[in-house]
Protein backbone atom coordinates (compact mmCIF):
# COMPACT_ATOMS: atom_id res chain seq x y z
CA UNK A 1 0.00 0.00 0.00
CA UNK A 2 1.62 3.28 -1.11
CA UNK A 3 2.00 6.20 1.27
CA UNK A 4 -1.15 8.09 2.22
CA UNK A 5 -1.91 10.93 -0.20
CA UNK A 6 -3.11 14.46 0.56
CA UNK A 7 -6.85 14.91 -0.19
CA UNK A 8 -9.42 17.71 -0.26
CA UNK A 9 -12.85 16.20 0.13
CA UNK A 10 -15.66 17.33 -2.13
CA UNK A 11 -19.23 16.05 -2.24
CA UNK A 12 -19.98 16.85 -5.87
CA UNK A 13 -21.85 14.33 -7.99
CA UNK A 14 -19.77 12.28 -10.49
CA UNK A 15 -19.37 13.78 -13.94
CA UNK A 16 -21.41 12.52 -16.90
CA UNK A 17 -18.59 10.35 -18.31
CA UNK A 18 -18.12 8.53 -15.01
CA UNK A 19 -21.87 8.06 -14.70
CA UNK A 20 -21.93 6.50 -18.19
CA UNK A 21 -19.14 4.06 -17.25
CA UNK A 22 -20.94 3.20 -14.01
CA UNK A 23 -24.06 2.29 -16.01
CA UNK A 24 -21.99 0.29 -18.54
CA UNK A 25 -20.15 -1.71 -15.88
CA UNK A 26 -23.43 -2.32 -14.03
CA UNK A 27 -25.04 -3.76 -17.18
CA UNK A 28 -22.07 -6.13 -17.63
CA UNK A 29 -22.41 -7.22 -14.01
CA UNK A 30 -26.10 -7.97 -14.45
CA UNK A 31 -25.22 -10.20 -17.44
CA UNK A 32 -22.92 -12.19 -15.13
CA UNK A 33 -19.86 -11.00 -16.97
CA UNK A 34 -17.92 -10.05 -13.85
CA UNK A 35 -14.59 -11.88 -14.15
CA UNK A 36 -12.55 -13.59 -11.53
CA UNK A 37 -10.07 -11.06 -10.09
CA UNK A 38 -7.20 -13.38 -11.01
CA UNK A 39 -8.29 -13.70 -14.63
CA UNK A 40 -8.13 -11.21 -17.48
CA UNK A 41 -10.67 -8.49 -16.87
CA UNK A 42 -13.92 -8.39 -18.72
CA UNK A 43 -14.02 -4.65 -18.19
CA UNK A 44 -10.74 -3.94 -19.93
CA UNK A 45 -12.41 -2.51 -23.00
CA UNK A 46 -14.64 -0.21 -20.96
CA UNK A 47 -11.87 1.13 -18.68
CA UNK A 48 -9.31 1.42 -21.47
CA UNK A 49 -11.73 3.70 -23.32
CA UNK A 50 -11.42 6.30 -20.57
CA UNK A 51 -8.80 9.01 -21.24
CA UNK A 52 -7.99 9.33 -17.53
CA UNK A 53 -7.00 6.92 -14.72
CA UNK A 54 -9.76 4.43 -13.81
CA UNK A 55 -9.93 1.19 -11.79
CA UNK A 56 -12.53 -1.24 -10.53
CA UNK A 57 -12.17 -1.96 -6.80
CA UNK A 58 -13.42 -4.58 -4.36
CA UNK A 59 -13.06 -4.96 -0.62
CA UNK A 60 -12.05 -8.26 0.99
CA UNK A 61 -11.02 -8.82 4.62
CA UNK A 62 -10.32 -5.15 5.18
CA UNK A 63 -8.13 -4.83 2.08
CA UNK A 64 -8.74 -2.90 -1.16
CA UNK A 65 -8.31 -5.13 -4.23
CA UNK A 66 -7.94 -3.74 -7.75
CA UNK A 67 -10.06 -5.96 -10.01
CA UNK A 68 -9.32 -4.07 -13.19
CA UNK A 69 -7.50 -0.91 -14.30
CA UNK A 70 -6.46 0.97 -17.41
CA UNK A 71 -2.98 2.08 -18.43
CA UNK A 72 -3.63 5.62 -17.24
CA UNK A 73 -4.35 4.35 -13.74
CA UNK A 74 -1.21 2.24 -13.75
CA UNK A 75 0.92 5.29 -14.51
CA UNK A 76 -1.05 7.35 -11.98
CA UNK A 77 -0.57 4.77 -9.20
CA UNK A 78 3.08 4.32 -10.06
CA UNK A 79 3.67 8.06 -9.82
CA UNK A 80 1.92 8.15 -6.46
CA UNK A 81 3.98 5.26 -5.15
CA UNK A 82 7.31 6.65 -6.35
CA UNK A 83 6.96 10.12 -4.81
CA UNK A 84 6.69 11.57 -1.33
CA UNK A 85 3.31 13.32 -1.25
CA UNK A 86 2.77 16.77 0.23
CA UNK A 87 0.31 15.99 2.97
CA UNK A 88 -2.51 18.41 3.68
CA UNK A 89 -4.18 18.12 7.05
CA UNK A 90 -7.97 18.16 7.00
CA UNK A 91 -9.77 18.02 10.34
CA UNK A 92 -6.82 16.30 11.96
CA UNK A 93 -6.57 13.39 9.39
CA UNK A 94 -4.54 12.52 6.30
CA UNK A 95 -6.26 10.82 3.36
CA UNK A 96 -5.25 8.89 0.23
CA UNK A 97 -7.58 7.29 -2.31
CA UNK A 98 -7.43 3.89 -0.59
CA UNK A 99 -8.60 5.37 2.70
CA UNK A 100 -11.48 7.08 0.90
CA UNK A 101 -12.40 3.81 -0.82
CA UNK A 102 -12.24 1.92 2.50
CA UNK A 103 -14.54 4.51 4.04
CA UNK A 104 -16.94 4.02 1.12
CA UNK A 105 -17.01 0.26 1.49
CA UNK A 106 -17.46 0.34 5.28
CA UNK A 107 -19.81 3.32 5.39
CA UNK A 108 -21.84 2.48 2.29
CA UNK A 109 -22.03 6.13 1.20
CA UNK A 110 -23.64 6.87 -2.16
CA UNK A 111 -20.57 8.48 -3.76
CA UNK A 112 -17.45 10.43 -2.94
CA UNK A 113 -15.47 13.20 -4.64
CA UNK A 114 -12.11 14.47 -3.44
CA UNK A 115 -8.80 15.89 -4.64
CA UNK A 116 -5.30 14.44 -4.38
CA UNK A 117 -2.36 16.80 -4.35
CA UNK A 118 1.18 15.47 -4.47
CA UNK A 119 4.63 16.34 -5.75
CA UNK A 120 5.20 14.36 -8.91
CA UNK A 121 8.29 13.97 -11.05
CA UNK A 122 7.27 17.03 -13.10
CA UNK A 123 6.21 19.16 -10.18
CA UNK A 124 3.02 19.59 -8.17
CA UNK A 125 0.09 17.51 -9.46
CA UNK A 126 -3.60 17.82 -8.67
CA UNK A 127 -6.19 15.14 -9.48
CA UNK A 128 -9.95 15.29 -8.99
CA UNK A 129 -11.02 11.80 -7.91
CA UNK A 130 -14.40 10.13 -7.68
CA UNK A 131 -15.70 6.85 -6.25
CA UNK A 132 -19.01 5.40 -7.51
CA UNK A 133 -20.81 2.12 -6.83
CA UNK A 134 -21.21 -0.49 -9.57
CA UNK A 135 -23.13 -3.72 -9.37
CA UNK A 136 -21.08 -6.92 -9.01
CA UNK A 137 -21.71 -10.59 -8.33
CA UNK A 138 -22.31 -9.85 -4.64
CA UNK A 139 -24.96 -7.18 -5.18
CA UNK A 140 -25.46 -3.57 -6.25
CA UNK A 141 -22.79 -2.17 -3.88
CA UNK A 142 -20.04 -4.75 -4.05
CA UNK A 143 -17.63 -2.90 -6.38
CA UNK A 144 -16.37 0.69 -6.65
CA UNK A 145 -15.36 2.50 -9.80
CA UNK A 146 -12.44 4.88 -9.13
CA UNK A 147 -11.63 7.66 -11.61
CA UNK A 148 -9.06 10.47 -11.42
CA UNK A 149 -9.06 13.55 -13.67
CA UNK A 150 -5.89 15.61 -13.99
CA UNK A 151 -6.66 19.19 -12.87
CA UNK A 152 -3.04 20.36 -12.63
CA UNK A 153 -3.22 22.82 -15.54
CA UNK A 154 -6.50 24.25 -14.23
CA UNK A 155 -5.05 24.77 -10.76
CA UNK A 156 -1.96 26.43 -12.25
CA UNK A 157 -4.20 28.73 -14.30
CA UNK A 158 -6.23 29.55 -11.18
CA UNK A 159 -3.04 30.23 -9.25
CA UNK A 160 -1.73 32.48 -12.02
CA UNK A 161 -5.02 34.36 -12.24
CA UNK A 162 -5.15 34.77 -8.47
CA UNK A 163 -1.61 36.12 -8.48
CA UNK A 164 -2.55 38.63 -11.18
CA UNK A 165 -5.59 39.72 -9.17
CA UNK A 166 -3.43 40.25 -6.09
CA UNK A 167 -0.54 42.05 -7.83
CA UNK A 168 -0.12 45.53 -9.24
CA UNK A 169 0.73 45.07 -12.92
CA UNK A 170 2.90 48.20 -13.14
CA UNK A 171 5.24 47.68 -10.17
CA UNK A 172 4.79 43.92 -9.53
CA UNK A 173 4.07 44.85 -5.89
CA UNK A 174 1.03 43.53 -4.05
CA UNK A 175 -2.09 45.59 -4.67
CA UNK A 176 -4.46 46.50 -1.85
CA UNK A 177 -6.16 43.08 -1.74
CA UNK A 178 -2.86 41.21 -1.98
CA UNK A 179 -1.30 43.48 0.64
CA UNK A 180 -4.00 42.80 3.23
CA UNK A 181 -3.90 39.06 2.58
CA UNK A 182 -0.11 38.87 2.77
CA UNK A 183 0.15 40.81 6.01
CA UNK A 184 -2.66 38.75 7.53
CA UNK A 185 -0.53 35.66 6.92
CA UNK A 186 2.51 37.38 8.43
CA UNK A 187 0.57 38.39 11.52
CA UNK A 188 -0.85 34.87 11.92
CA UNK A 189 2.62 33.38 11.58
CA UNK A 190 3.87 35.63 14.39
CA UNK A 191 0.84 35.03 16.60
CA UNK A 192 2.36 32.03 18.45
CA UNK A 193 5.90 33.41 18.60
CA UNK A 194 7.08 34.11 22.17
CA UNK A 195 7.78 37.77 22.79
CA UNK A 196 6.21 38.75 19.49
CA UNK A 197 6.65 42.31 18.33
CA UNK A 198 3.93 44.75 17.40
CA UNK A 199 3.28 45.93 13.89
CA UNK A 200 2.36 49.09 12.02
CA UNK A 201 1.34 50.33 8.59
CA UNK A 202 2.93 53.40 7.02
CA UNK A 203 0.97 54.93 4.14
CA UNK A 204 2.63 57.10 1.51
CA UNK A 205 1.01 59.48 -0.98
CA UNK A 206 2.76 61.36 -3.80
CA UNK A 207 1.87 65.05 -3.64
CA UNK A 208 0.92 66.79 -6.90
CA UNK A 209 1.30 63.56 -8.87
CA UNK A 210 -1.56 64.60 -11.17
CA UNK A 211 0.50 67.58 -12.39
CA UNK A 212 3.16 65.26 -13.76
CA UNK A 213 0.54 63.20 -15.58
CA UNK A 214 -1.02 66.33 -17.02
CA UNK A 215 2.29 67.95 -17.99
CA UNK A 216 4.45 65.02 -19.12
CA UNK A 217 1.85 62.39 -19.94
CA UNK A 218 0.72 59.04 -18.52
CA UNK A 219 3.91 57.19 -19.52
CA UNK A 220 6.01 59.62 -17.48
CA UNK A 221 3.59 59.12 -14.59
CA UNK A 222 4.02 55.33 -14.84
CA UNK A 223 7.79 55.73 -14.92
CA UNK A 224 7.63 57.88 -11.81
CA UNK A 225 5.50 55.28 -9.97
CA UNK A 226 8.02 52.54 -10.82
CA UNK A 227 10.95 54.68 -9.67
CA UNK A 228 9.18 55.58 -6.42
CA UNK A 229 8.50 51.89 -5.73
CA UNK A 230 12.18 51.07 -6.24
CA UNK A 231 13.39 53.88 -3.99
CA UNK A 232 11.04 52.98 -1.16
CA UNK A 233 11.87 49.28 -1.41
CA UNK A 234 15.59 50.07 -1.28
CA UNK A 235 15.32 51.64 2.20
CA UNK A 236 13.08 49.00 3.79
CA UNK A 237 14.28 46.18 5.99
CA UNK A 238 14.05 42.48 5.23
CA UNK A 239 10.57 41.37 6.20
CA UNK A 240 8.90 44.72 5.56
CA UNK A 241 6.16 44.54 2.93
CA UNK A 242 5.64 47.27 0.34
CA UNK A 243 2.45 47.51 -1.71
CA UNK A 244 0.86 49.88 -4.18
CA UNK A 245 -2.65 50.36 -2.86
CA UNK A 246 -3.86 53.06 -5.25
CA UNK A 247 -2.91 55.27 -8.17
CA UNK A 248 -0.18 57.21 -6.37
CA UNK A 249 -0.54 55.58 -2.94
CA UNK A 250 1.79 53.05 -1.34
CA UNK A 251 1.75 51.27 2.00
CA UNK A 252 4.46 49.62 4.10
CA UNK A 253 3.80 46.90 6.68
CA UNK A 254 6.46 46.52 9.34
CA UNK A 255 6.91 44.49 12.50
CA UNK A 256 8.13 46.89 15.17
CA UNK A 257 9.63 45.93 18.49
CA UNK A 258 10.11 49.45 19.83
CA UNK A 259 6.75 50.98 19.04
CA UNK A 260 6.42 54.45 17.59
CA UNK A 261 10.14 55.28 17.69
CA UNK A 262 10.89 52.42 15.28
CA UNK A 263 8.04 53.46 12.99
CA UNK A 264 9.40 57.00 12.89
CA UNK A 265 12.83 55.68 11.91
CA UNK A 266 11.33 53.76 8.98
CA UNK A 267 9.29 56.78 7.90
CA UNK A 268 12.36 59.01 8.07
CA UNK A 269 14.32 56.65 5.81
CA UNK A 270 11.45 56.70 3.32
CA UNK A 271 11.34 60.49 3.41
CA UNK A 272 15.09 60.80 2.86
CA UNK A 273 14.82 58.52 -0.16
CA UNK A 274 13.21 61.43 -2.00
CA UNK A 275 15.68 64.15 -1.03
CA UNK A 276 17.37 63.79 -4.42
CA UNK A 277 15.24 64.50 -7.52
CA UNK A 278 14.00 61.79 -9.87
CA UNK A 279 15.00 61.98 -13.53
CA UNK A 280 12.18 61.50 -16.02
CA UNK A 281 13.42 61.73 -19.59
CA UNK A 282 15.18 65.12 -19.73
CA UNK A 283 13.47 66.44 -16.58
CA UNK A 284 14.54 66.35 -12.94
CA UNK A 285 11.47 66.04 -10.72
CA UNK A 286 11.47 66.86 -7.02
CA UNK A 287 8.99 64.43 -5.52
CA UNK A 288 7.19 65.31 -2.30
CA UNK A 289 5.54 62.60 -0.24
CA UNK A 290 3.00 62.68 2.54
CA UNK A 291 3.51 60.04 5.22
CA UNK A 292 1.01 58.76 7.77
CA UNK A 293 1.23 55.76 10.06
CA UNK A 294 -1.00 53.68 12.29
CA UNK A 295 0.15 51.24 15.01
CA UNK A 296 -1.82 48.15 15.94
CA UNK A 297 -3.38 48.68 19.35
CA UNK A 298 -4.35 45.03 19.92
CA UNK A 299 -3.00 41.63 18.90
CA UNK A 300 -6.15 40.89 16.88
CA UNK A 301 -6.26 44.29 15.15
CA UNK A 302 -8.33 44.34 11.95
CA UNK A 303 -5.65 44.94 9.32
CA UNK A 304 -8.03 46.47 6.79
CA UNK A 305 -9.10 48.91 9.47
CA UNK A 306 -5.44 49.61 10.35
CA UNK A 307 -4.78 50.46 6.70
CA UNK A 308 -7.72 52.88 6.66
CA UNK A 309 -6.31 54.52 9.77
CA UNK A 310 -2.93 55.00 8.08
CA UNK A 311 -4.67 56.52 5.05
CA UNK A 312 -6.60 58.88 7.32
CA UNK A 313 -3.27 59.96 8.84
CA UNK A 314 -1.87 60.57 5.34
CA UNK A 315 -4.77 62.84 4.53
CA UNK A 316 -3.87 65.01 7.51
CA UNK A 317 -0.19 64.86 6.56
CA UNK A 318 -0.99 66.40 3.16
CA UNK A 319 -2.39 69.40 5.02
CA UNK A 320 0.22 69.66 7.78
CA UNK A 321 3.29 68.85 5.69
CA UNK A 322 4.71 66.57 8.40
CA UNK A 323 4.48 62.90 9.33
CA UNK A 324 1.13 62.22 10.99
CA UNK A 325 0.42 59.40 13.42
CA UNK A 326 -3.15 58.13 13.51
CA UNK A 327 -5.28 59.20 16.42
CA UNK A 328 -8.71 57.71 17.11
CA UNK A 329 -10.55 60.99 16.47
CA UNK A 330 -9.15 61.19 12.92
CA UNK A 331 -11.07 58.17 11.67
CA UNK A 332 -14.13 59.20 13.65
CA UNK A 333 -13.98 62.57 11.92
CA UNK A 334 -13.61 60.87 8.53
CA UNK A 335 -16.63 58.64 9.24
CA UNK A 336 -18.60 61.67 10.39
CA UNK A 337 -17.80 63.53 7.17
CA UNK A 338 -18.70 60.46 5.11
CA UNK A 339 -22.07 60.18 6.87
CA UNK A 340 -22.57 63.92 6.47
CA UNK A 341 -21.84 63.70 2.74
CA UNK A 342 -24.36 60.89 2.18
CA UNK A 343 -27.06 62.64 4.21
CA UNK A 344 -26.37 65.95 2.43
CA UNK A 345 -26.65 64.31 -0.99
CA UNK A 346 -30.07 62.92 -0.02
CA UNK A 347 -31.12 66.27 1.45
CA UNK A 348 -30.28 68.10 -1.80
CA UNK A 349 -32.05 65.48 -3.92
CA UNK A 350 -35.19 65.53 -1.74
CA UNK A 351 -35.32 69.29 -1.15
CA UNK A 352 -34.75 69.08 2.61
CA UNK A 353 -32.63 72.23 2.95
CA UNK A 354 -34.07 75.68 3.57
CA UNK A 355 -33.04 79.31 3.27
CA UNK A 356 -33.03 82.11 5.83
CA UNK A 357 -32.47 85.79 5.08
CA UNK A 358 -30.48 88.34 7.11
CA UNK A 359 -31.30 92.02 6.49
CA UNK A 360 -28.74 94.43 5.05
CA UNK A 361 -29.37 97.92 6.42
CA UNK A 362 -28.45 101.27 4.91
CA UNK A 363 -26.50 102.82 7.80
CA UNK A 364 -27.23 106.35 6.62
CA UNK A 365 -31.03 106.03 6.23
CA UNK A 366 -31.97 102.96 8.28
CA UNK A 367 -33.81 101.43 5.28
CA UNK A 368 -33.53 97.76 4.34
CA UNK A 369 -31.21 97.65 1.37
CA UNK A 370 -31.57 93.88 0.86
CA UNK A 371 -31.09 90.44 2.40
CA UNK A 372 -28.28 87.91 2.42
CA UNK A 373 -29.57 84.40 1.70
CA UNK A 374 -28.08 81.69 3.94
CA UNK A 375 -28.58 77.90 3.69
CA UNK A 376 -29.86 75.93 6.69
CA UNK A 377 -30.13 72.17 7.17
CA UNK A 378 -32.18 70.35 9.79
CA UNK A 379 -31.64 66.64 9.16
CA UNK A 380 -34.10 64.10 10.64
CA UNK A 381 -31.18 61.87 11.72
CA UNK A 382 -28.32 64.29 12.42
CA UNK A 383 -30.44 67.16 13.70
CA UNK A 384 -29.48 70.76 12.98
CA UNK A 385 -26.21 70.82 11.01
CA UNK A 386 -24.22 74.04 10.96
CA UNK A 387 -23.14 75.54 7.60
CA UNK A 388 -19.58 75.54 8.95
CA UNK A 389 -19.88 71.72 9.00
CA UNK A 390 -21.75 70.91 5.79
CA UNK A 391 -20.35 73.57 3.43
CA UNK A 392 -16.74 72.21 3.63
CA UNK A 393 -18.07 68.68 3.08
CA UNK A 394 -20.07 69.90 0.08
CA UNK A 395 -16.98 71.58 -1.37
CA UNK A 396 -14.79 68.53 -0.85
CA UNK A 397 -17.31 66.10 -2.36
CA UNK A 398 -18.44 68.28 -5.28
CA UNK A 399 -21.96 68.63 -3.87
CA UNK A 400 -21.37 72.37 -3.68
CA UNK A 401 -22.36 72.67 -7.36
CA UNK A 402 -25.95 71.39 -6.97
CA UNK A 403 -26.14 73.06 -3.54
CA UNK A 404 -24.99 76.42 -4.96
CA UNK A 405 -27.43 76.22 -7.88
CA UNK A 406 -30.27 75.38 -5.50
CA UNK A 407 -29.40 78.35 -3.27
CA UNK A 408 -29.24 80.69 -6.27
CA UNK A 409 -32.64 79.59 -7.59
CA UNK A 410 -34.19 79.60 -4.12
CA UNK A 411 -33.19 83.17 -3.28
CA UNK A 412 -34.41 84.73 -6.56
CA UNK A 413 -37.64 82.71 -6.39
CA UNK A 414 -38.14 84.08 -2.86
CA UNK A 415 -37.62 87.62 -4.17
CA UNK A 416 -40.19 86.98 -6.90
CA UNK A 417 -42.63 85.64 -4.29
CA UNK A 418 -42.22 88.82 -2.19
CA UNK A 419 -42.94 90.92 -5.31
CA UNK A 420 -46.19 89.00 -5.84
CA UNK A 421 -47.21 89.45 -2.21
CA UNK A 422 -46.47 93.19 -2.36
CA UNK A 423 -48.14 93.67 -5.73
CA UNK A 424 -45.08 95.36 -7.20
CA UNK A 425 -41.31 95.05 -7.21
CA UNK A 426 -39.76 95.49 -3.78
CA UNK A 427 -36.87 98.00 -3.67
CA UNK A 428 -34.57 95.36 -2.17
CA UNK A 429 -31.70 93.21 -3.43
CA UNK A 430 -30.85 89.60 -2.70
CA UNK A 431 -27.30 88.54 -1.85
CA UNK A 432 -26.16 84.94 -2.37
CA UNK A 433 -22.73 83.42 -1.65
CA UNK A 434 -20.74 81.65 -4.36
CA UNK A 435 -18.17 79.04 -3.35
CA UNK A 436 -14.68 79.11 -4.92
CA UNK A 437 -15.14 75.42 -5.72
CA UNK A 438 -18.33 76.15 -7.64
CA UNK A 439 -16.49 78.90 -9.51
CA UNK A 440 -13.97 76.33 -10.70
CA UNK A 441 -16.39 73.50 -11.53
CA UNK A 442 -19.62 75.14 -12.67
CA UNK A 443 -20.70 77.41 -15.50
CA UNK A 444 -21.66 80.19 -13.11
CA UNK A 445 -22.85 82.79 -15.67
CA UNK A 446 -25.24 80.27 -17.22
CA UNK A 447 -26.51 79.19 -13.78
CA UNK A 448 -27.16 82.83 -12.84
CA UNK A 449 -28.84 83.63 -16.18
CA UNK A 450 -31.14 80.60 -15.93
CA UNK A 451 -32.11 81.35 -12.31
CA UNK A 452 -32.93 84.98 -13.11
CA UNK A 453 -34.89 84.06 -16.23
CA UNK A 454 -37.01 81.39 -14.55
CA UNK A 455 -37.81 83.68 -11.60
CA UNK A 456 -38.43 86.74 -13.79
CA UNK A 457 -35.98 88.82 -11.74
CA UNK A 458 -33.68 91.47 -13.20
CA UNK A 459 -29.95 90.98 -12.65
CA UNK A 460 -29.67 94.39 -10.99
CA UNK A 461 -31.52 92.98 -7.95
CA UNK A 462 -28.98 90.18 -7.38
CA UNK A 463 -25.61 90.42 -5.63
CA UNK A 464 -23.08 87.58 -5.86
CA UNK A 465 -20.75 87.40 -2.86
CA UNK A 466 -17.30 85.94 -3.53
CA UNK A 467 -14.54 85.38 -1.00
CA UNK A 468 -11.28 87.25 -1.30
CA UNK A 469 -9.29 84.04 -1.90
CA UNK A 470 -11.63 83.00 -4.73
CA UNK A 471 -11.22 86.33 -6.50
CA UNK A 472 -7.42 86.43 -6.45
CA UNK A 473 -6.62 82.72 -7.00
CA UNK A 474 -7.02 82.92 -10.79
CA UNK A 475 -7.34 86.61 -11.81
CA UNK A 476 -7.83 85.95 -15.54
CA UNK A 477 -10.62 83.43 -15.02
CA UNK A 478 -12.14 85.63 -12.32
CA UNK A 479 -12.08 88.63 -14.65
CA UNK A 480 -14.01 86.67 -17.29
CA UNK A 481 -16.57 85.50 -14.74
CA UNK A 482 -17.11 88.96 -13.27
CA UNK A 483 -17.36 90.45 -16.74
CA UNK A 484 -20.13 87.99 -17.61
CA UNK A 485 -21.97 88.87 -14.38
CA UNK A 486 -21.52 92.57 -15.02
CA UNK A 487 -23.08 92.12 -18.46
CA UNK A 488 -26.22 90.85 -16.68
CA UNK A 489 -26.18 93.87 -14.30
CA UNK A 490 -25.40 91.59 -11.37
CA UNK A 491 -23.63 93.26 -8.44
CA UNK A 492 -20.41 91.64 -7.14
CA UNK A 493 -19.31 91.85 -3.51
CA UNK A 494 -15.98 90.72 -2.07
CA UNK A 495 -16.83 88.88 1.13
CA UNK A 496 -14.60 88.73 4.26
CA UNK A 497 -12.35 91.49 2.96
CA UNK A 498 -9.21 92.02 5.02
CA UNK A 499 -8.72 88.36 6.03
CA UNK A 500 -6.79 87.34 2.89
CA UNK A 501 -3.87 88.75 0.95
CA UNK A 502 -5.39 90.77 -1.84
CA UNK A 503 -3.24 92.10 -4.63
CA UNK A 504 -4.36 95.72 -4.84
CA UNK A 505 -3.45 95.90 -8.53
CA UNK A 506 -5.76 92.92 -9.23
CA UNK A 507 -8.40 94.39 -6.95
CA UNK A 508 -8.36 97.61 -8.93
CA UNK A 509 -8.70 95.80 -12.26
CA UNK A 510 -11.62 93.57 -11.22
CA UNK A 511 -15.21 94.84 -11.61
CA UNK A 512 -16.09 94.64 -7.90
CA UNK A 513 -18.89 96.81 -6.53
CA UNK A 514 -18.86 96.20 -2.77
CA UNK A 515 -16.24 95.33 -0.14
CA UNK A 516 -17.66 93.47 2.88
CA UNK A 517 -15.62 94.22 6.01
CA UNK A 518 -15.06 90.98 7.90
CA UNK A 519 -16.78 90.63 11.27
CA UNK A 520 -13.43 90.00 12.99
CA UNK A 521 -12.66 93.72 12.58
CA UNK A 522 -16.15 94.91 13.50
CA UNK A 523 -17.16 92.78 16.50
CA UNK A 524 -14.44 94.04 18.87
CA UNK A 525 -13.77 97.41 17.29
CA UNK A 526 -15.25 99.47 20.13
CA UNK A 527 -12.37 100.54 22.35
CA UNK A 528 -9.76 99.10 19.98
CA UNK A 529 -8.11 101.96 18.11
CA UNK A 530 -6.16 99.59 15.84
CA UNK A 531 -9.30 97.88 14.55
CA UNK A 532 -11.07 101.18 14.05
CA UNK A 533 -8.04 102.32 12.05
CA UNK A 534 -8.23 99.17 9.90
CA UNK A 535 -11.95 99.67 9.25
CA UNK A 536 -11.34 103.33 8.36
CA UNK A 537 -8.58 102.28 5.95
CA UNK A 538 -10.81 99.71 4.24
CA UNK A 539 -13.62 102.26 3.84
CA UNK A 540 -11.14 104.80 2.42
CA UNK A 541 -9.69 102.20 0.02
CA UNK A 542 -13.16 101.26 -1.20
CA UNK A 543 -14.03 104.90 -1.76
CA UNK A 544 -10.81 105.45 -3.73
CA UNK A 545 -11.66 102.46 -5.95
CA UNK A 546 -15.27 103.57 -6.45
CA UNK A 547 -16.71 100.76 -4.30
CA UNK A 548 -19.25 100.67 -1.51
CA UNK A 549 -18.77 98.92 1.84
CA UNK A 550 -20.83 96.62 4.03
CA UNK A 551 -19.87 95.82 7.63
CA UNK A 552 -20.68 92.39 9.09
CA UNK A 553 -21.20 91.46 12.73
CA UNK A 554 -22.87 94.65 14.04
CA UNK A 555 -24.20 93.76 17.49
CA UNK A 556 -24.77 97.10 19.22
CA UNK A 557 -26.20 100.51 18.30
CA UNK A 558 -22.94 102.37 19.00
CA UNK A 559 -21.13 100.12 16.51
CA UNK A 560 -23.63 101.07 13.82
CA UNK A 561 -23.22 104.76 14.68
CA UNK A 562 -19.41 104.62 14.53
CA UNK A 563 -19.46 102.77 11.19
CA UNK A 564 -21.93 105.27 9.76
CA UNK A 565 -19.67 108.07 10.94
CA UNK A 566 -16.71 106.46 9.20
CA UNK A 567 -18.67 106.44 5.95
CA UNK A 568 -19.64 102.76 5.77
CA UNK A 569 -22.68 102.36 3.52
CA UNK A 570 -24.39 99.19 4.76
CA UNK A 571 -24.37 96.90 7.78
CA UNK A 572 -25.74 93.58 8.97
CA UNK A 573 -25.71 91.79 12.30
CA UNK A 574 -27.78 90.70 15.28
CA UNK A 575 -28.35 94.31 16.29
CA UNK A 576 -30.68 94.64 13.29
CA UNK A 577 -31.96 91.06 13.03
CA UNK A 578 -30.92 87.44 13.03
CA UNK A 579 -31.34 85.43 9.80
CA UNK A 580 -35.11 85.08 9.28
CA UNK A 581 -37.36 82.61 7.42
CA UNK A 582 -38.85 83.91 4.19
CA UNK A 583 -42.19 85.26 5.49
CA UNK A 584 -40.62 86.81 8.60
CA UNK A 585 -38.00 88.52 6.46
CA UNK A 586 -40.76 89.94 4.24
CA UNK A 587 -42.66 91.27 7.28
CA UNK A 588 -39.40 92.68 8.65
CA UNK A 589 -39.01 94.74 5.45
CA UNK A 590 -42.61 95.98 5.72
CA UNK A 591 -42.26 96.90 9.42
CA UNK A 592 -38.87 98.58 8.92
CA UNK A 593 -40.08 100.52 5.89
CA UNK A 594 -43.19 101.74 7.74
CA UNK A 595 -41.20 102.76 10.83
CA UNK A 596 -38.63 104.63 8.75
CA UNK A 597 -41.30 106.53 6.78
CA UNK A 598 -43.07 107.57 9.98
Amino acid sequence: MPPIMTARAKRDAPDSTTAMIVRSVSRRARRAEVPDPASASGYAGVLQALPYPAALLSFTLGTIDILDLNEEFARFDEELGSTVPQLERRAGRHFDWRERATAMFTGQRTSDRFELEFQGRLGARVFSCSLSWVEGEDGPQSHLLFTATDRTSERKAESTLRKELMTDSLTALPNRIGFVEEIEHLVEAKADTPGKAGYAIIALDLIRFSRINESLGAMAGDELIITVARRVKSVLRAGDVLARIGGNEFAVFAHVGHGLSEVLQIAERVRKAFESPIRLSTYLINVEVALGCALAQEDDEDLENLLRQAQAAVKRAKQSGTLEVYRAHVLREALKRFTLENRLREAIEHGELSMVFQPLINLQTGLVKGFEALARWNDPVLGTVSPTDFIPVAEESGLIVPLGRWALCECVQTLADWDRRHGEKLPVMMNVNLSPVQMGRDNVPRAVEEALRYAGIDGSRLTIELTESALISDPDKTRQLLGALQAMNVTVAMDDFGTGFSNLASLQSLPIDILKIDRSFVTDMMGDKDKIAIVRAIISLAGALGMQTTAEGIERAEMADVLAGLGCHYGQGYYFAKPLPSLEAYRYWIDRSSATII
